[in-house]
């Protein structure tokens, strides 16, 4: 395994924790998360179907972003 493989891995479990970190302290603030208007919801009696298609467009713009950025930082 080369270091910058070893450093990726690094990098991803670091921000694995930091999201789990907010996800515990302030999951009470992003409610909104997943009901976001074009997020698929439906409910009967006994059967739920929830595709968050609007949060995952919304997430893959922040994060193609984010990689963005840090790749013209580094």
């Amino acid at each position: 395994m080369s270091p910058s493989t070893a450093k990726i891995i690094i990098a991803a479990g670091l921000l694995l924790v930091i999201v789990g970190l907010i996800a515990y302290f302030f999951g009470d603030k992003f409610h909104w998360i997943g009901r976001l208007p074009g997020d698929i919801r439906i409910e009967k009696e006994h059967f739920r179907f929830y595709f968050p298609i609007t949060t995952m467009i919304l997430a893959s713009v922040l994060v193609s972003v984010l990689l963005r950025i840090l790749n013209k930082l580094f």
